[in-house]
């Protein structure tokens, strides 16, 4: 057993390290810049380390695994852990968060606060995915909310206010929800809370309760993650956003709604997610023709592919509700591609944003002769979100359709439905992607600026594009490297609806 308490030190040195930010110059924005890369970079070495060296994949169990009693008063501890289901999202959390970071380096105005406040949001991130204690993952999953709420409000567009309201106010709706299930589960059946995810996973609850408790985190996850209708705060947040914020939020916090769902929905109360599970398969299927049928009608390029993530989400939710190894092995899966395309996407329209100041699609044009690099990177990422193959979404959403036909819970006709259903969104994808790329490369648009004012990518930008583009062209070719984190915990968790 390993005794170093690896996880603490990562969960708290972003925003440890970030609270020196207040001690530098006000006026030495590079060095400020600089400070914070290096400290994600120390924190995804000090990560990337602890796993190959102490986590074992053929082991199901939590590893790494710290228990400290925090507050006496009511049995509160700091139990940390990791399994392969959280290894996934954390490392995935410390590579978009490194090159969020390298995207802000245009951020001048109040550069301490704002480079603080993304370690933070990567400390309380990190902290989510690691807990091992309903009340602690409660706690991190609160603290991360602070930071979007004010990188939104300080650091947006024209509308920053109202849609950092509404953020602010859908999640916060969302975490009642959680906070009355993590109190309810804890609470069941003894004078002492229970509130360790081991014990809690071996517990049983009648099923009228079970169910009340899964509709309130279904109530929570479904806000985050988005699931339809409770989805209409993300194109307001993704299009006010600045692009590295949004980085953040497509890559990583919309992944902590999935998670959820997988942790704690379906790890804890199996009896319940059995019987919701058709529901879900249902509503991810009508989100992705539904968000990818909207997109097509957004004007405004990060609203566009605000909605095609909220579609891809629909994959994972099918990929959770179809009950099997495939189906979830596809749906994680999905969760990291998703993470990589999804921020790629918002990269590249935040730079493209930054040359000519245009967001509304018909206002562009032409710009594939001036921005060539661009351009490129653009279209390939383009590429991989409408599932091309060899790229990682292909296979994504290819072991999710497998997981779909071979579940033994679903009869035939209705496997039949939703695959024909999910592939008519497949074809969709490609309808607003390219006409997406078209539209902003193709054509003859004149500018009321001179040419000369577009210059092409820096070494910088296609630094942050290359680096997201190879580990989607790697998961694509190889997706065994992703598969292998989690295929032990998928065949523990799904144990329970077979044999339990």
């Amino acid at each position: 057993m390993n005794y170093f308490p690896w996880l603490t030190i990562i969960v708290f040195l972003p925003i440890s390290a970030g609270s020196l930010l207040f001690f530098l110059p006000h006026k030495g924005n590079k060095l400020i810049k600089w400070y914070t890369i290096c400290i994600c970079i120390l924190e995804l070495l000090l990560t990337t380390y602890a796993f190959c060296y102490h986590f074992r994949l053929d082991d199901p169990l939590i590893q790494l695994a710290e228990d400290y009693k925090w507050i006496n008063f009511f049995d509160f501890y700091w139990r940390l852990g990791i399994d392969g289901l959280s290894i996934g999202p954390i490392l995935l959390t410390g590579f978009i968060t490194t090159l969020a970071t390298l995207a802000a380096w245009p951020v001048t105005r109040d550069s301490r606060l704002f480079h603080f406040l993304m370690l933070a949001m990567y400390s309380g991130q990190i902290g989510s995915f690691s807990s091992r204690d309903l009340l602690l993952f409660f706690i991190m999953w609160e603290f991360e909310l602070i930071p979007v709420y004010l990188l939104l409000s300080m650091w947006g567009g024209k509308k920053r206010l109202y849609s950092a309201t509404k953020f602010i106010l859908y999640t916060a709706g969302g975490s009642v929800f959680l906070l009355i299930g993590v109190l309810g589960l804890g609470l069941y059946g003894s004078n002492e809370p229970t509130l360790n995810f081991e014990t809690l996973a071996n517990q049983s609850y009648p099923v009228a309760l079970e169910i009340i408790f899964y509709i309130g985190f279904l109530i929570a996850f479904a806000v985050k993650s988005p699931i339809i209708p409770l989805h209409t705060w993300l194109p307001d947040t993704h299009g006010e956003a600045h692009y590295s914020t949004c980085m953040l939020l497509a890559g990583i916090l919309l992944k902590m709604g999935a998670y959820g769902l997988v942790r704690i929905n379906m790890e804890l109360l199996p009896h319940a997610h059995s019987i919701f599970s058709p529901w879900l398969i249902i509503v991810g299927t009508m989100q992705i023709i539904y968000a990818a049928s909207t997109s097509l009608g957004q004007r405004n390029l990060k609203k566009r592919i605000a909605y095609s993530s909220v579609s891809h989400m629909g994959f994972i939710i099918i990929g959770i509700g179809s009950i099997t190894d495939t189906g979830l092995n596809g749906a994680i899966l999905q969760i990291i591609s998703h993470g990589f395309i999804g921020a790629a996407l918002f990269f590249l329209a935040g730079t493209s944003y930054d040359r000519m100041r245009l967001v509304y699609l018909d206002e562009m044009g032409g710009m594939a002769v001036s921005i060539p690099k661009i351009f490129t990177m653009f279209s390939i990422l383009s590429m991989a979100s409408l599932a091309l193959p060899g790229m990682s979404g292909f296979v994504a959403e290819l072991i999710v359709f497998f997981g779909i036909i071979t579940s033994q819970k679903y009869f035939l006709m209705p496997k039949i439905l939703i695959t024909f259903v999910m592939a008519i969104g497949m074809i969709l994808t490609p309808i607003y992607s390219l006409s997406m790329s078209r539209q902003m490369f193709y054509g003859y648009k004149l500018f009321n600026a001179p040419s000369s004012y577009f210059f092409d990518s820096g070494p910088r930008e296609l630094f942050v594009s290359i680096s997201i583009f190879l580990p989607v062209i790697g998961i694509g070719i190889y997706p065994d490297f992703v598969l292998s984190l989690s295929g032990e915990k998928v065949e523990t968790i799904l144990y329970n609806y077979f044999y339990r």
